[in-house]
């Protein structure tokens, strides 16, 4: 069953009569009902076009967190070959919200890191909704390291709503291990490519996403705090998200004027959530690219690069 967003509710009923002519015509033969629902199948196209065509942040907001976009799993099932899963941080536990492990792309070996959100009740549950743990950053700071060492390419997928906050996690060190993650990533003397397949919020966001590269996909976003926060921090009332979510410019168009953001990947219309496989192929190009610009190059000069990078966000000039 398709989950509507709620400014989607005109497609919904739309695609909803459609569905129930091609139900009747299936109970009765002796109806003809198809030029009817195909008119109504070319009405809802040109509505999701045009719904989808000016998407507010808020709404990109939305659409990032549509329960059926593709998450790090089907990515790295749909893109990578001789995957192999490495687990836990070798002190406390193995975080099920960050995947990480060993594959191919095209031929060649990487390292793949990403938070996975799951796609159910149970796995949602399990995955902690992609929320990380200390023990999660500690992980991927493992498998960074390992990966430097025998000059493996990095690749990330952020898809987080940010790092856990819970008592435990802040007892274990959270605050430090995205500290070191970060840290991590600006040390690496390979290539280190990231993209935003939905949510990139906050510090969990950034302790796998300080790259050489960074993509969006085109209705990701990617911001410091989420936009219910900002406003319950700034006008005290979390129902004012959509004047925050236009004030921090977390959309993929608006971080790719600030530079935060190297590459934007389009999204099949309707979202990535409408044509998953469409969505995943385009990363996975926009991978390849990123990683074709990047291989051959010295490690000092990739590690310079990465940290003169960073250094000039959000001033003139920046660095390429």
């Amino acid at each position: 069953m398709t989950h509507y967003l709620d400014f989607e509710k005109p497609l919904a009923e739309i695609e909803g009569k459609a569905a129930e002519l091609r139900a009747m015509g299936r109970a009765n033969e002796d109806m003809d009902v198809e030029d009817e629902a195909a008119a109504l199948d070319r009405k809802a196209a040109d509505l999701l076009k045009s719904l989808y065509a000016g998407l507010s942040p808020w709404r990109k907001c939305q659409v990032a967190r549509h329960p059926e976009r593709p998450h790090c799993k089907d990515y790295i099932e749909a893109l990578f070959t001789e995957w192999t899963p490495l687990a836990g941080d070798r002190n406390f536990a193995d975080d099920q919200a960050v995947m990480g492990g060993l594959a191919r792309l095209d031929g060649r070996p990487v390292m793949v890191i990403g938070h996975e959100k799951g796609n159910d009740t149970r796995s949602r549950l399990e995955r902690n909704f992609g929320m990380a743990r200390p023990e999660g950053y500690r992980k991927a700071i493992r498998l960074m390291q390992m990966a430097d060492r025998f000059g493996l390419p990095v690749v990330t997928l952020v898809d987080t709503p940010g790092a856990y906050p819970g008592k435990g996690a802040e007892e274990r060190g959270q605050s430090e291990a995205i500290a070191r993650a970060t840290e991590t990533c600006l040390a690496l003397k390979v290539p280190l490519v990231s993209v935003i397949i939905g949510e990139g919020g906050s510090g969990g966001a950034v302790a796998f996403a300080t790259a050489n590269r960074v993509a969006m996909l085109e209705h990701a976003i990617y911001s410091v705090i989420s936009p219910e926060g900002c406003a319950s921090i700034l006008w005290k009332d979390a129902e004012k998200m959509r004047e925050a979510a236009e004030a921090l410019r977390l959309t993929a168009q608006d971080l790719k004027e600030l530079g935060v953001c190297d590459r934007i990947i389009r999204e099949p219309a309707g979202g990535a959530h409408r044509a998953p496989e469409a969505a995943i192929f385009a990363v996975g190009d926009a991978i390849a690219a990123m990683l074709k610009e990047l291989y051959g190059k010295d490690g000092t000069a990739l590690r310079d690069a990465r940290r003169k990078k960073y250094l000039a966000i959000g001033s003139k000039g920046l660095a390429a």
